[in-house]
């Protein structure tokens, strides 16, 4: 029940979206919850003192009727920072049926849970016929702690009228979460894209579990819910139950890793709002300090220890798939650069590490090179010395050589070390997370299986679904199979170098690649 295609070939996203609003009725709409989500409220932890919740977004009730409370369970919980990880989390959580008086405990330990915070609800609600999801309503809660202590363990559960995790026979529902270090220190994180729900994604997940990270980075396209993927109302096949399976399939990982996501273009739902991530917006809750958080709610930053993390959303510049194509005016490169020029000027962050969905480099035979993404940002990699670019949307592993202007400036061997400051920049494709595989023009070549080859036949994705062919010679480690990266951040004394230690992990747990990125510290 989507807009024809004849039309929606003639219609932006947003005036799809309009359309589908005249198709349904208000009343229809609205029933089972506000689909148009306001501001992210919540509560806030102040260790030692008083937890007091923000006032809730007002919004229309579900008409749905609240069962016994005590015969729901919470479920798919996963957590994400706020602008600042030493002092700010976000845990969400997801409840089948509507419940009375939401809430989160936490504490220092598993048995002081005194402090109680009401929680966000955000209902998305799917009518019969758009795609395969049926009449579905979906609650999602959210509760943001602020003034938390850096470096500091918390315990938490999360309940409502009926299910208090405080008591005995719950407490094997409690998580934790750690806050980040005041000062630099080692650690790790890990990262892929391209994930949905399979065996194969559940395997990561366990494997990255093993890893223990700080957090984790998820490169786009996430649960598939919109297997076509092109951001239109009349998308094939979307199913928003597909989220419900996802999120319960990743708790295990993400009740106690920040989960921090960005957008792809299968992430772009346009059922629910002009821009496509009016149901993104009730299942995550992101750091805000982006350009525009309404319009791009998965473009943001972060600080880690002497490490930024800046989220980027390649739909915004996409030439292969240009729904959302130039939905910025520019702004989300604008904001970009300044965050890049504020970072390399702050005496306490060594390393700049971006991670977004459409690659710039890499030689699959099903997407390979966005245009797009060369034109308005790998020209700022270069400037700002970007460290390690991270994405996903092709099925697989591949990462390049150090790359500057568009040239090879150093092959980068297995095991060997790249120098940021005086070479270019590594780009590692990490889109093997549990989705079908794609494939490359040229063999595979990865540690214990090297198969160099002097060039391989490739493509960059143009404007109008034109696809100009290229032959590169950057294609250094090539794996077809599923993976994920590890990335081991050690800083160092001013003067001496400072290492980003990234792994290619397959999901066998043999390390397919590894390499080294060091620049002195500041």
């Amino acid at each position: 029940m989507g807009v024809p295609e004849k039309l929606a070939e003639r219609m932006s996203m947003a005036e799809q979206h309009e359309y589908l609003r005249a198709r349904f009725s208000r009343r229809t709409m609205i029933r089972g919850g506000a689909v148009t989500l306001g501001a992210v409220t919540g509560g806030a932890f102040i260790p030692g003192g008083t937890a007091q919740a923000a006032v809730p977004t007002q919004r229309t009730a579900p008409a749905t009727e609240e069962v016994d409370g005590a015969l729901v369970a919470p479920f798919g919980r996963h957590l994400a920072y706020g602008s600042d990880p030493r002092t700010e989390m976000t845990v969400s959580w997801q409840v089948p049926v509507a419940v009375k008086n939401p809430f989160i405990r936490i504490g220092a330990n598993p048995w002081d849970l005194s402090r109680k915070i009401e929680a966000e609800v955000r209902s998305l609600y799917t009518p019969a016929g758009v795609g395969a999801s049926g009449d579905h309503t979906q609650y999602y809660l959210h509760a943001q702690l602020t003034h938390l202590r850096p470096g500091r363990t918390y315990y938490y559960g999360v309940g409502h009228d009926g299910f208090d995790p405080a008591e005995r026979h719950l407490l094997g529902t409690l998580g934790t979460f750690t806050t980040a270090p005041a000062r630099s220190e080692p650690f790790t994180f890990t990262a892929f894209g391209d994930q949905g729900v399979s065996y194969h994604a559940l395997a990561n997940d366990s494997l990255i579990l093993g890893q223990n990270p700080a957090f984790h980075l998820h490169a786009g396209d996430i649960a598939y819910g919109d297997p076509a993927g092109q951001g239109k109302t009349t998308d094939t096949g979307f199913d928003s139950r597909t989220w419900d399976q996802f999120l319960y399939q990743t708790e295990s990982v993400a009740k106690q890793i920040p989960w921090m996501v960005s957008y792809g273009n299968h992430d772009m739902e346009a059922w629910y709002s002009p821009n496509g991530y009016g149901g993104e917006e009730a299942r995550w809750t992101l750091p805000d300090n982006g350009p525009d958080p309404e319009n791009l709610p998965g473009v943001y930053s972060f600080v880690y220890g002497n490490t930024a993390i800046i989220s980027l959303d390649p739909n915004d510049i996409s030439f292969e798939i240009p729904a959302n194509l130039g939905i910025s005016g520019g702004t989300q490169t604008k904001w970009f650069e300044a965050q890049l020029k504020k970072f390399r000027a702050c005496d306490d962050i060594d390393f700049v590490i971006v991670f977004f969905h459409h690659c710039a480099y890499c030689t699959s035979k099903a997407h390979a090179s966005e245009g797009g993404v060369r034109q308005e940002w790998v020209p700022l990699f270069d400037k700002y010395q970007v460290d390690l670019v991270i994405n996903g949307h092709n099925h697989q592993y591949e990462r390049t050589d150090v790359i500057k202007g568009g040239e090879v400036t150093k092959k980068l061997p297995i095991g060997g070390t790249a120098y940021p400051e005086t070479e270019g920049v590594v780009y590692v494709t990490a889109g093997a997370a549990g989705r079908s595989l794609y494939a490359f023009t040229a063999p595979d070549s990865y540690e214990g299986n090297e198969n160099e080859v002097d060039s391989v036949s490739s493509f960059i994705c143009l404007k109008d679904g034109a696809r100009q062919p290229e032959t590169v010679t950057w294609s250094r480690v090539r794996y077809l199979n599923y993976s994920f990266l590890r990335v081991d951040v050690t800083p160092a004394p001013k003067g001496r170098y400072t290492t980003l230690k990234v792994q290619g992990i397959a999901e066998t747990g043999d390390r397919i690649d590894h390499f080294t990125v060091a620049r002195k510290a500041k």
